[in-house]
């Protein structure tokens, strides 16, 4: 079970704050900062071919846009959406054009959807409430990575790896998360608060990993993912592909059987 917590930087290809976690049998064994996103893919490709057993990736970007924009591009399906973000995503991250936003004078623009429909469905209710894809500059835009990472989506597709909801069950899958909601509530820009809230999960971690787990808020952020993914392994390997057409053009956040974060 390996979680990656995705940084979009385009400075170091994003070493400085991609943290890869590795746990099995819910037990963190591996928590690594530092790679480049084309190394974390190397691992990737080449984890798929030592796995003996199952093998299920979380990625914390958005894996598609709104439904309408692919639609408005002609693109039948997320796969072609990923090929079309490989070719223009880095004019479409320099430029900044609406629907995107989030730049130095660049307002979000009014009266466009910002979300896709998984989006708004994990935030109802919710006090935390994932952010738009469109947005690509201020304070939690994920949209920067999301463009530099939906590339990687196909290169995983291609070495083996079902890429869900799109793509039919498998042992060996990836699935897009949303941290924020797998740490549980805890203010995570506090040290002393990760550190508080690692020793009052019940989790008997590694003294040297509980120490690289508070040290930052993306290392926290992807050690707790992988453990709660690690809970959930069976479920993950068997999620079925969506069938609606929203659902297969836009991707959903996996989130454990009744989440209330």
């Amino acid at each position: 079970m390996i979680a990656i917590d995705w940084s979009g930087s385009a400075d170091d290809g994003g070493a400085r704050h991609t943290w890869l976690a590795r746990a099995a049998s819910g037990q963190l064994v591996e928590l690594v900062g530092g790679r480049t996103r084309a190394a974390v893919l190397a691992e990737l490709a080449a984890a798929i071919g030592r796995a003996t057993g199952p093998l299920v990736v979380g990625l914390d970007f958005a894996f598609s846009l709104p439904a309408w924009w692919v639609e408005a591009h002609g693109l039948p399906s997320a796969g072609d959406l990923w090929d079309l973000v490989e070719r223009d995503g880095e004019a479409w991250l320099a430029c900044c054009d609406p629907p995107f936003w989030g730049r130095a004078g660049r307002r979000r623009p009014a009266g466009i959807e910002q979300f896709r429909r998984t989006e708004r469905e994990v935030g109802e209710g919710r006090a935390i409430r994932p952010k738009s894809v469109f947005q690509i500059g201020g304070a939690g835009a994920v949209g920067t990575g999301s463009v530099r990472g939906m590339p990687y989506l196909a290169r995983l597709r291609e070495a083996g790896y079902s890429i869900w909801p799109f793509d039919p069950p498998s042992s060996h899958r990836v699935v897009e998360i949303y941290p924020r909601l797998l740490t549980g509530p805890v203010v995570k820009s506090s040290r002393g608060a990760r550190r508080d809230h690692l020793q009052a999960s019940a989790r008997e971690l590694p003294e040297a990993l509980a120490e690289v787990a508070e040290s930052n808020e993306d290392a926290f952020d992807a050690a707790l993912s992988a453990l709660a993914m690690s809970d959930h392994l069976s479920e993950l390997c068997t999620l079925p592909a969506a069938v609606d057409p929203t659902t297969l053009l836009e991707g959903a956040i996996w989130l454990p059987p009744g989440s209330t974060s």
